[in-house]
This record gives C-alpha cells, sequence and structure tokens, in this order.
C-alpha cells in the first residue's frame, strides 16, 4: 500500500468542506512540526545511554510530538453528532513515518458523540495516557524521553535488561502498549468529573481474553485543583497478565503550577518470571512573563525483575519556552540521567556512561 496515494486520496475525498471550522459540523486539518538541534553527553541520539562522548544530532518532537491529524464532527439530531479522527506521527529530521507500517499510528477511530457521552471505535490511546494528560509534570512534553510516557504509559520497556519482551494487549508491537488496536472507549463528562472505560479486543480465535485489555479511568478538575487515576489490564498472545495503575494530582494557583504522579506495573513475562516497575514524578511550572513559560520536572524509576539486578535511572527535565506568535514556539530544553543498577548496559562489550545529559534548542510549530 502506497501511503501517499491514500493521502492524496483523502485531501481529496473531503472536497470544499476540507478544513471547515463550525461549531456543529466540519472537517479540520491539524498538526505539530517540531524540529531542534541537539547535544548529548552520554547519550546517543536516540537518547539510549550511550559511551562517554559528545553527540550532535537534529531531534524531532522534543517539546511536542511532530503530527499531522484529521478530525471531523457532523451534527446529527438530538444533540448527537458523528465524530472521528486520524492522526499520524512523523520525524521532522527525517520525513520519515514515525511508524513505517501504519498510516495512522497515533489515532484512527470512529464515534459518536451525544449528551450520554462519547463512545469511540478503533486505534486509541490506552487510558494511563488519558489519565496523565492533567497530571503529568512536564504537560506530556518529549514524549520520547519522559519515563510517565515510556514506563508509566507504556510506550517504551524495552530498555536496559529488564524488558518485558513480548506484546501485551493488542498494540501492534513488543514492548509498546501505550496505544491500542480495536478499542471500544466510552467517556462520560459531567461536571468536574470525567469517567473513561475501555476494551480493546485481541480478536485471536478461540479465545477471547488473549491479546485483550480492558480498564477504567477516573478524573476530577475543580477551582484550579486536578486529580486523576487509571488502572488497566493488558493479557499477551499466551494469557500473560500485565496490570498497570497511575494516581496524580495538580494545583493551579496564579503564575504556579505544581503536579505529581505515582505510577506501577506489574508483569508475568512467563516461566515463573516478573518484571515490575515503579515511577514517582513532581515538577511545577511558571509563567514568569508574557510569552514566557518555564517547566521542570523530576522523574524516578525502579524496576524489579526475577533473577535480575535491581535497576532503574532518576532524570530531571527543564524547558524554557518563548511563544513568538500564537502558533509558534522557540524552546530550550535540558536534561540530567543518571542510571542505576545494570540499566545503562553496555555497547560493543564496553560499559555505558552511567550519567547522561542533555541540551536541545528548538522550534515547534502548530496549525
Amino acid at each position: 500500500m502506497r501511503h501517499p496515494y491514500i493521502l492524496a486520496t483523502l485531501l481529496a475525498a473531503s472536497g470544499p468542506c476540507f478544513c471547515q471550522n463550525d461549531a456543529r459540523s466540519g472537517i479540520d486539518l491539524y498538526g505539530i512540526v517540531d524540529a531542534g538541534l541537539r547535544a548529548t553527553d552520554g547519550l546517543a541520539a536516540n537518547n539510549a545511554p550511550a559511551h562517554t562522548g559528545h553527540t550532535t544530532s537534529l531531534a524531532s518532537g522534543v517539546d511536542n510530538t511532530s503530527r499531522w491529524g484529521i478530525k471531523g464532527r457532523e451534527a446529527l439530531a438530538g444533540g448527537w453528532s458523528a465524530v472521528f479522527r486520524l492522526e499520524s506521527g512523523f520525524n521532522a529530521d527525517t520525513g520519515t513515518q514515525a511508524k513505517g507500517d501504519r498510516l495512522f499510528d497515533r489515532q484512527a477511530w470512529a464515534g459518536l458523540d451525544s449528551p450520554y457521552g462519547q463512545l469511540a471505535l478503533g486505534r486509541q490511546p490506552n487510558l494511563l495516557s488519558d489519565a496523565l494528560v492533567t497530571v503529568d509534570p512536564l504537560g506530556k512534553r518529549f514524549a520520547s524521553f519522559n519515563p510517565n510516557i515510556n514506563v508509566a504509559g507504556l510506550s517504551n520497556t524495552a530498555f536496559g535488561t529488564h524488558a518485558f519482551g513480548r506484546q501485551y494487549g493488542p498494540s501492534g508491537y513488543a514492548d509498546n502498549f501505550y496505544r491500542l488496536d480495536n478499542t471500544v472507549k466510552y467517556t462520560l463528562n459531567t461536571g468536574p468529573w470525567t469517567a473513561r472505560a475501555a476494551y480493546a479486543a485481541g480478536e485471536l480465535a478461540g479465545d477471547a481474553s488473549a491479546s485483550s485489555s480492558e480498564g477504567a479511568a477516573l478524573g476530577w478538575q475543580h477551582s484550579g485543583l486536578a486529580l486523576s487515576g487509571a488502572a488497566q489490564r493488558f493479557r499477551s498472545r499466551e494469557d500473560l497478565v500485565l496490570d498497570a495503575w497511575m494516581l496524580g494530582a495538580a494545583l493551579h494557583r496564579g503564575a504556579w503550577q505544581l503536579k505529581a504522579t505515582a505510577a506501577r506495573n506489574d508483569a508475568d513475562t512467563g516461566g515463573g518470571k516478573t518484571v515490575r516497575q515503579r515511577v514517582l514524578s513532581a515538577g511545577a511550572r511558571r509563567t514568569l512573563a508574557h510569552g514566557l513559560l518555564v517547566t521542570a520536572a523530576l522523574y524516578t524509576v525502579r524496576r524489579t525483575a526475577t533473577g535480575l539486578q535491581d535497576d532503574g535511572f532518576d532524570r530531571a527535565i527543564l524547558f524554557v519556552e518563548r511563544t513568538l506568535a500564537p502558533r509558534t514556539t522557540a524552546y530550550v530544553e535540558a536534561d540530567w540521567t543518571r542510571w542505576r543498577g545494570d540499566a545503562a548496559g553496555v555497547t560493543a562489550g564496553r560499559p555505558n556512561d552511567r550519567h547522561g545529559t542533555g541540551l536541545t534548542l528548538g522550534l515547534m510549530q502548530k496549525f
């Protein structure tokens, strides 16, 4: 399947209503292009542990993941609407798709929105991801490096010797369960509460539970205080279970925002072996002047696995962002990582550096 031809067909098929901006009905094209010059020490260009030494690279999606998407809504009777979203990630440094085997790797769903909630069917983020939106100290910035997204949200469990080594839930990938295929998700907003429930079908003949996932999430926001939590169970093709949960809080007072989270997941990896991951985070955000925003966060990750040394890492990340125009932001990012146990690993028989630092100067544009 040739993706450029698919894109051209989608754009052409939308006809004169493409990019229509109507409160009741319409189709919108949207996206983010984020690129930055990044210098690291003790980290490779992909931010994995490396030998001592400097690396300079052009990075994509450090502030926000580069993406493009199409979303639509058509008003029906009685306050109901038909809705859909198609969203694809890409690498601004190379122009390639984030996932070469999928055109819409981030989201691809259709559904109904009504006074009784929204029902969406298709590929969607897991409930842990949804619950992190309001409480992650970085506001889900630097997705490829953010421990709440990678470890608590389960987008990358492959680093070091404690990798799960298999697929849980219908994500389509081993060690990445941040987004799930075949998902039915219900969302209800009522007053200060937001409740979600989701089921993702494994679609394996003869075993309804294999490769499936189900969970629930609950959030509350009022007078500058937000609380959020989620719990979700994932199963492998062999019916091995991965249980995950997270809780978080956010407080907004004047120019300050304070956020903190706690998360844990436990995986049965087969053969009587288990892997357990724990994540704690805390951070603050402050508006210093008109258009100038500073965000700082600290994350700690601890992992245990049967028969292996405990490991993990500590990571501090700082963002300074300046709004240049309504859709354009310049930013400076700095980070520091200390690996624990044998999490740093080895490369070509040589131990990697146990510390890593990074500095990024970037530009993010939205459309």
